[in-house]
């Protein structure tokens, strides 16, 4: 369910005040059989003010963006951890997804490392495997984030199967030099510069607790 645009009252303002200054305008006149030549100079300023007051507000309309439209994405909630991890790796993961899922739009979020998932947390797709298409091998080769800012304008998308269908937005962030966190976002367009860095930061600290980890590092 898409949530209410709380600026639209302001957005509308302008327009309902010119639209009401105007009309009172318009009542006074015709009330006045012999207008004096200084009220007809107000009345003439009143409406220039309600004109610009309407087009002030038609030009907000068009130029403040409206937020994202929010979906429901498809799947069912669910979190599923690598059970052979050792227990500092565990409480990592799942301290950082926790903050990703409740700080930030995402609504799923896989942790692909070493060739396989060690964590898939939020709404699920029926597919856990993760076959890197070319997006992902990208990420994994130069090591360089990539929005997707609306999944669906992507010819790429097909390869995000393991991810609810309805996905509106993607963050695959590298973890070091040999995962990634892939994020889905129930809204297009609705990272901030700030998430961003945000989760770089997680997963930074996501590669140096990994990079640790004895049993992962054997699987490599």
């Amino acid at each position: 369910m898409a949530r209410p645009d709380q600026n639209q009252v302001l957005r509308q303002l302008p327009i309902v005040v010119g639209v009401l200054a105007g009309s009172l305008l318009m009542i006074n006149r015709l009330l006045t059989p012999a207008p004096s030549g200084f009220q007809a100079r107000s009345d003439a300023l009143g409406i220039i003010v309600s004109a610009l007051l309407i087009l002030t507000g038609l030009l907000w309309q068009q130029v403040q963006p409206r937020p994202p439209e929010v979906v429901e994405l498809t799947g069912e909630e669910g979190f599923e951890l690598a059970l052979d991890l050792p227990d500092p790796v565990k409480t990592e993961l799942a301290w950082a997804s926790h903050l990703l899922l409740t700080n930030t739009v995402t609504r799923s979020l896989v942790v692909y490392y070493q060739g396989r998932v060690l964590l898939r947390r939020g709404i699920l797709a029926p597919n856990s495997e993760v076959k890197p298409g070319d997006i992902l091998k990208r990420v994994l080769e130069k090591q360089k984030p990539v929005y997707l800012v609306n999944l669906k304008i992507y010819p790429g998308r097909v390869e995000f199967d393991y991810l609810p269908e309805n996905t509106q937005g993607v963050i695959c962030q590298p973890i070091g030099s040999e995962g990634a966190l892939i994020l889905a976002a129930n809204a297009p367009r609705s990272y901030t510069q700030q998430d961003e860095t945000w989760i770089a930061g997680i997963a930074d600290k996501l590669a140096d607790t990994l990079s640790r980890s004895p049993l992962v590092s054997s699987e490599a």
